[in-house]
């Protein structure tokens, strides 16, 4: 397959995620729990196709789990909450996922309609930024929050806060604070890597702080650069991890769409095409190859990396008016350091 996906592929691989979605609308993992970030992306797929049904029972979904905090149990099973922590990623998410679907359909009602729903996930979001900046990344059920902060956690927390500032300013509510915070947390990003736990063993530390927006231009191409042979397998896709033979395809579509918003079409492209040997015949896509014991692993196809693919084919095919929504994330990219972060060239928080 080259580096391009005929749309009636796109279609199969989106109603792949539509067989597994539970009759709540919930669309879980291969295990069985369903988080908001994975079920938002899965919805995002959807859309893209446009299994519109599918998608708005989804969206209801996220409506009737949503919490007088703004947020959602990290895990649910039938509905029930299993992990009662709300992580910060997992609610800005929903932001990414309504204004995507707006710019898919112009659905001016739904957008109204979600609007208290997003606002309610950003400002439980926006109370877990630190003075410096970063976010913390999920607030216990007892309401502690954690002690420190993930940096693709926060980096995916960075695309959410641009969408809710972009819907807002849409519907005619503007939310400054949500404009400032990621403003302050792209910085950090950007600049602090001392501010996020260090997880840089996984992929997504490597890539996210330029899909989600922070980083773009010269500082994204030379981040690319330094950990490519690190992470990259050629005709394979990327590892999830450095330390493991073991390339995965939502990260492998993942780095994509970050190569596509750097405007790396070629590079894109070309990954795209060497991921498609985890496609299954029904469309559905296996999660991962361990390419030492030439074995999926694990022995699952996952609805999440089914959607990463959709989303990947948008972002180069440009099927639908939100096929720009991860390039767009970089559009706003700016230097706001706050009195804490450290910069000799910092200023208050205003």
């Amino acid at each position: 397959m080259s580096g391009s996906m005929e749309w009636e592929q796109v279609v199969r691989t989106a109603w792949s995620i539509a067989a597994v979605q539970e009759p709540d609308g919930g669309v879980p993992w291969p295990e069985g729990h369903v988080d908001a970030w994975n079920h938002v992306e899965c919805l995002m797929a959807m859309s893209v196709a446009g299994l519109t049904g599918p998608v708005r029972r989804g969206y209801d979904w996220l409506v009737r789990t949503q919490r007088a905090d703004g947020s959602w149990p990290m895990k649910l099973v039938g509905g029930e909450a299993v992990e009662r922590g709300g992580e910060s990623n997992h609610a800005a998410y929903v932001a990414v996922g309504v204004w995507h679907e707006l710019l898919v359909t112009g659905d001016e009602d739904f957008a109204r309609r979600m609007w208290p729903v997003v606002r309610a996930a950003l400002d439980f979001v926006v109370g877990l930024q630190t003075t410096r900046g970063e976010i913390v990344w999920e607030r216990a059920a007892d309401g502690r929050p954690a002690a420190y902060a993930l940096l693709t956690g926060c980096a995916s927390v960075h695309q959410g806060l641009r969408c809710g500032v972009l819907l807002g300013e849409h519907l005619g509510d503007p939310q400054p604070d949500w404009e400032l915070a990621a403003d302050q947390l792209g910085h950090v990003l950007a600049a602090h890597p001392e501010a996020f736990a260090d997880k840089s063993r996984f992929s997504m530390d490597w890539y996210y702080p330029i899909l989600g927006g922070a980083v773009r231009g010269p500082a994204a191409e030379a981040r690319l650069a330094g950990e490519w042979d690190t992470f990259v397998e050629p005709e394979l896709g990327i590892r999830c991890v450095s330390d493991q033979p073991w390339v995965t395809g939502a990260e492998t579509c993942e780095l994509v769409l970050t190569l596509d918003a750097l405007g790396d079409r070629e590079r894109a492209r070309k990954l795209f095409s060497d991921m498609q040997h985890l496609r299954h015949e029904d469309g559905s896509y296996w999660t991962g190859w361990q390419f030492v014991n030439e074995k999926h692993f694990p022995h699952e196809r996952s609805a999440y990396t089914a959607a990463a693919v959709v989303l990947a084919a948008d972002a180069l095919d440009g099927h639908t008016p939100a096929s720009g929504v991860f390039r767009d994330a970089g559009a706003y990219v700016t230097d706001r350091p706050t009195a804490a972060c450290g910069c000799s060239h910092a200023r208050s928080r205003t």
